[in-house]
């Protein structure tokens, strides 16, 4: 399969129905909002950061570039998206089928009413009526060419992609709503108005230390080509981006979201990050931007969390923001955070560890044996396994690969090992 040939979208389709059916049982039983459910699924795919990290499980993958790589998790994203707010539960691959065919003729309508740009006619140029595939498959493919391509700049490609993001966003709103002119036109308002909202976001971060760097400065270009603004909004944002702007002034829709906020938030932590130190000021800044959006500490460190433990997991993959951040820096900071958390939560990880048949075998043979490599693999799986269970990681997705058992050692309360086996 190859996502730049005709007929990719039915061959990935079939490829991950059992799992997307899997998907949705499990964020059924986990009992989640449908929206920290969708952040679990897209935070760690890179597709909020304007990334392509993600683990594609596909045979084929490795002979995909960026673009094929990046229209699979858009595909997966708006599809996840709509699986999640659907108000039945699936039971079948059937009844999965009639949903994607659901969903794929939304697709269509939703890009071609809110993305003019890439209009798709349901006919071909003989009269032919295109089925909801073909045209949601075209409308993809337009939609990623007009992406950036990777150039070797974090920055670069992060401002020009993660706008994917909102495209995922108010594709969720839409899929509510029938589809008139009337709601079009504020559809497509919203989309000009987070875009634009995106471009305060950045502003504000950039002026948090009083100081706007060379690379914060770069931002504003870097995104400007990548928004399709008007020349009025273009020239507002740049006068923007030259004074500042107060918190207060950034749009939020009225019926504003938990993860449009989050993906707000993560905006403003990672143009922080790019000119490689985060100040006091800043700190101070986030802390009141926060606020701002409805959140308090604990969202906030819990952002810190998921943007430092997904560049650590994958810092190899990243190697563009490697001269922005020191790796043992970022590590150090993300081990606190967590240990931090896993104290909050000693007594239910305490709990956790004692009815694991498993870890305590392996606890006990630990005290009088050398483990072998293979025990020491399952104790790291099973470590992490129970910090899953702590509310805060059920939203958040932890670094499975960075995640060694010697650092799990370091995060983990010191006594909960003799504690939990006695």
């Amino acid at each position: 399969m190859r996502p730049s040939e005709k007929g990719w979208l039915k061959e990935y389709l079939d490829f991950r129905k059992d799992l997307l059916v899997n998907f949705t049982h499990t964020a059924a039983q986990t009992g989640s909002h449908p929206e920290h459910s969708l952040y679990r699924m897209v935070q760690p795919t890179g597709l909020m950061y304007g990334q392509t990290v993600s683990s594609l499980d596909h045979p084929d993958h490795e002979n995909w570039n960026e673009k094929d790589k990046m229209k699979i998790l858009l595909a997966e994203s708006l599809i996840s998206s709509s699986l999640l707010f659907n108000n039945n539960t699936i039971k079948s691959a059937d009844e999965m089928t009639g949903v994607i065919v659901r969903t794929l003729e939304n697709i269509g309508n939703f890009y071609n009413n809110i993305f003019p740009e890439l209009n798709t006619p349901s006919k071909s140029l003989f009269g032919k009526k295109k089925t909801p595939l073909e045209v949601a498959e075209k409308i993809l493919d337009k939609r990623i060419e007009r992406t950036s391509e990777y150039q070797g700049n974090f920055w670069t490609y992060f401002f020009h992609n993660s706008l994917l993001f909102l495209d995922v966003f108010i594709f969720g709103q839409w899929i509510h709503t029938n589809a008139d002119k009337i709601v079009a036109d504020f559809f497509r308002y919203e989309r000009e108005e987070l875009r634009f909202s995106v471009v305060k976001v950045i502003a504000a971060a950039s002026h948090a230390n009083k100081e706007v760097v060379y690379e914060e400065k770069k931002l504003l270009d870097f995104f400007l080509h990548s928004t399709d603004l008007s020349a009025e909004k273009r020239k507002e944002a740049i006068k923007i981006f030259e004074r500042g702007i107060d918190i207060s002034e950034i749009h939020l829709p009225a019926e504003n979201s938990w993860i449009l906020k989050k993906f707000f938030l993560e905006m403003a932590v990672l143009t922080i990050w790019a000119d490689k130190r985060v100040e006091q000021g800043e700190m101070d800044f986030l802390k009141r931007f926060a606020t701002h959006l409805g959140f308090g500490d604990e969202d906030l460190e819990n952002s810190l969390i998921a943007i430092e433990g997904f560049v650590l997991e994958h810092w190899e993959e990243l190697g563009h923001l490697q001269n922005k951040q020191d790796y043992n820096q970022v590590s150090e900071q993300f081990i606190k955070r967590v240990a931090r958390i896993a104290e909050k939560n000693k007594g239910r990880l305490m709990k956790e560890l004692q009815e694991s048949e498993e870890m305590m075998m392996l606890l006990k043979k630990a005290r009088s044996n050398e483990l072998t490599l293979e025990e020491k693999e399952k104790m790291r799986r099973e470590l992490i396994a129970i910090l899953k269970k702590v509310p805060t990681f059920v939203i958040i997705s932890l670094p499975q690969k960075f995640l060694t058992l010697p650092i799990l050692l370091k995060i983990l309360p010191r006594n909960i090992f003799s504690e939990g086996v006695n």
